[in-house]
């Protein structure tokens, strides 16, 4: 009676929807009866009852596959609109057995499983692809199966959909580009700020000839040079669509985090700044806008 109260509630977890496979089944099954009906063959009787018998087993034993797997999402990547990403899901056994042959569905993206070994735990990273930023959240998710036989396809439905938070997608003018092009605030060329010692690795463009003749090589250096300049970005000079503006000042915001450069981005009534928010702050400010 225990295996039996186990047996019913594994199998309410567990759907199963008909194949192409089974429509195969069904016709030989079919075609056996009546070639027995029609000449009464004892080789063609004991051929239909193994037919069945291999059929009906499938479905007690997929579901015994798939049942005892539990699924959970853990968490996401960094995810950005139009741009690869990942989840990251926890699949564990609590079987005695393995389970075969399992896959990983959230939305229109899967990925193989595989085996998964009796009481154990196995972590999986589910691609995806956003369309859009904001509030990412999966309409449907689940395990499959087509163990043992692929005559039935079993689906064990994960009852904590994935949620996360996508990013703009990050385009637009690079951050060096921008910067050359900077004729005020962080400065060009012709932007003079003084002079510096000659370490001999400068270009001959940026000597200052009139320091050589005096006997005291020097270079020249420029406003926008200096390390220690913290870049300033305005929203609405940035693009012509806040969604413009938007996938910019990201691309921006992850250039300054690998560069260890700190800014302050002006946004409509409020003003960011990298020292202060942090970086994880300020993607999210530009995804939730």
């Amino acid at each position: 009676m225990r295996f039996l109260r186990t047996f019913i509630q594994t199998h309410r977890r567990v759907r199963q929807r008909a194949t192409r496979y089974s429509l195969l089944v069904v016709l030989m099954l079919f075609g056996l009866f009546l070639e027995a009906y029609m000449h009464n063959f004892n080789l063609v009787y004991i051929t239909l009852f193994f037919v069945f018998a291999i059929a009906f087993s499938a479905g007690p034993l997929g579901t015994r596959n798939i049942g005892k797997l539990e699924a959970e999402f853990e968490h996401s990547g960094r995810l950005f609109a139009n741009q690869e990403g990942k989840l990251f899901f926890r699949i564990i056994n609590q079987s005695s057995s393995p389970a075969w042959a399992i896959t990983l569905h959230c939305d229109d993206s899967s990925v193989n499983v595989g085996r998964v070994d009796a009481n154990a735990t196995k972590s999986v990273s589910l691609a995806i692809t956003p369309q859009k930023r904001g509030e990412y959240s999966a309409t449907e998710s689940y395990l499959q199966s087509y163990f043992p036989l692929s005559t039935v396809r079993f689906l064990l439905y994960i009852p904590q959909l994935p949620k996360a938070l996508v990013y703009p997608e990050p385009k637009g003018v690079s951050l060096r580009s921008f910067l050359h092009t900077q004729k005020m605030h962080f400065g060009e060329e012709k932007d003079f700020d003084g002079l510096a010692s000659y370490s001999g690795s400068e270009s001959l463009s940026r000597i200052h000839w009139p320091s050589v003749a005096k006997g005291e090589p020097a270079v020249k250096t420029f406003v926008h040079e200096q390390s220690t300049q913290e870049l300033a970005f305005d929203f609405y000079r940035v693009g012509k669509s806040d969604e413009e503006r938007l996938s910019q000042l990201t691309l921006w915001v992850l250039a300054c985090e690998k560069l260890h450069q700190s800014f302050t981005i002006k946004m409509p009534n409020k003003l960011l700044k990298s020292k202060k928010e942090g970086i994880d702050v300020i993607l999210e400010h530009l995804a939730r806008y």
